[in-house]
């Protein structure tokens, strides 16, 4: 309803119709078992990611599916399915390409598509029901709904930020015996340490200035450096790992990024600026955070426009690569969802920690994760994982 101001309304059943008012009979509705919050929510819960008051938040969903358009073929009601951020055509060009998260026919404003984000006038899933549209090309089923349940905590994270994190890793040339610094020690970041886990990464190093979210990750396994300290980072990574300088980095900050220090203050170009300092040539750096156009809170207008002071002339010797963008979840998710299934990422848990909610307490989790909480909320609509427990 406004920057930190979340609200629970009763709304009527959604439709088979698209934004526009166009039928949807490529599309289901689906029940929601579980609905996470995300850090990208919180972008918009503090007013910084544009957003129309009345928007349903919520674009990390998982559910069965209820209802299923005239045109598709192959979902069924019944069936337990995982929804990808990306909502996606199936049709277009990129889609074709394996480019998702920039489909060319689900906004008219832009190439990218997402529910829940002001990016299509998708309506989100927190909530206790949603409609997806090309059903049969965006949805991932589970093979087995009962397995699916018992592993729904992991599984629940397939909608976006382990994908997301995936990527990130993928995009920084993660790979067997590789030194990896993480940025960020949210969810997607911890996210991240596990996916540069099961690519074979030698040294994982994560960073941030929350304590609490600190001590969650060392306690999980991994190495960690506190952003929010005097020394600079250079010098914590070389008193991990004996070297300045690691093989790949990962963002998973984004543009309310702060510089580095006990006095560090906002700065939106930080964290990229300071993987081209602290990753070797030739830099690989995966940038999944979100920089975004429309921040209210800029400090200047070129800011506000989405323009950072990144220091491209001084890491240009670096040879870098820099992918940056929204993740295209259908390229990672049935992967990991086998990963999991096989038990290739038992370790996920302890570093995702997830705590199930339901939805009369969302907006106290809001609150919650805006202050720093280290848990990954999931919001738990109907009770349905609790039932199955």
């Amino acid at each position: 309803m406004g920057p930190r101001k979340v609200e629970i309304q009763t709304l009527d059943y959604p439709k088979l119709i698209d934004p526009r008012g166009k039928p949807c009979h490529h599309g289901v509705i689906i029940k929601l078992v579980t609905t996470n919050i995300c850090g990208s929510d919180q972008h918009i819960y503090r007013g910084r990611f544009p957003a129309p008051t009345g928007m349903v938040l919520g674009h990390e969903n998982t559910g069965e599916v209820v209802e299923v358009g005239r045109d598709v073929e192959f979902i069924k009601v019944g069936d337990l399915v995982s929804v990808p951020f990306n909502v996606a055509c199936g049709r277009c060009r990129n889609c074709k390409e394996r480019h998702t998260d920039v489909c060319m026919n689900v906004n008219p404003d832009a190439s990218c598509g997402a529910y829940g984000f002001n990016l299509g006038g998708w309506q989100g899933g927190q909530a206790d029901y949603m409609m997806v549209p090309y059903a049969d090309f965006n949805l991932l089923k589970f093979p087995d709904k009962d397995e699916a349940m018992a592993k729904i905590k992991d599984l629940t994270l397939l909608s976006d930020i382990l994908p997301t994190a995936f990527h990130g890793c993928v995009e920084a040339k993660v790979g067997p015996g590789s030194t990896v610094y993480i940025a960020g020690a949210g969810p997607v970041g911890r996210c991240a340490a596990a996916s540069a886990r099961l690519l074979g990464a030698s040294c994982i190093i994560v960073g941030d200035s929350n304590k609490e979210r600190l001590a969650l990750v060392k306690k999980a396994g991994y190495e960690v450096v506190d952003t929010s300290k005097a020394p600079p980072l250079p010098d914590q990574i070389e008193a991990i790992l004996g070297q300045r300088e690691v093989d790949c980095g990962v963002d998973c900050v984004g543009f309310e990024a702060h510089g580095h220090g006990p006095k560090a203050e906002d700065d939106p170009a930080a964290v990229i600026n300071m993987l081209l300092e602290v990753v070797r040539a030739p830099a690989g750096l995966g940038i999944p955070g979100v920089y975004a156009p429309g921040d209210t809170q800029a400090k200047n207008e070129a800011v506000k426009r989405g323009t950072y002071a990144i220091d491209f002339g001084k890491a240009w010797i670096k040879s870098p690569a820099m992918t940056a963008g929204q993740c295209p979840v259908m390229n990672y998710n049935r992967g990991l969802m086998m990963a999991i299934l096989w038990g290739r990422m038992d370790y996920l848990s302890a570093v995702t920690n997830v705590e199930f909610i339901p939805l009369e307490k969302a907006p106290e989790a809001y609150r919650l994760f805006d202050e720093g909480s280290p848990k990954k909320f999931v919001i738990d609509p109907h009770g349905s994982v609790k039932k199955a427990a």
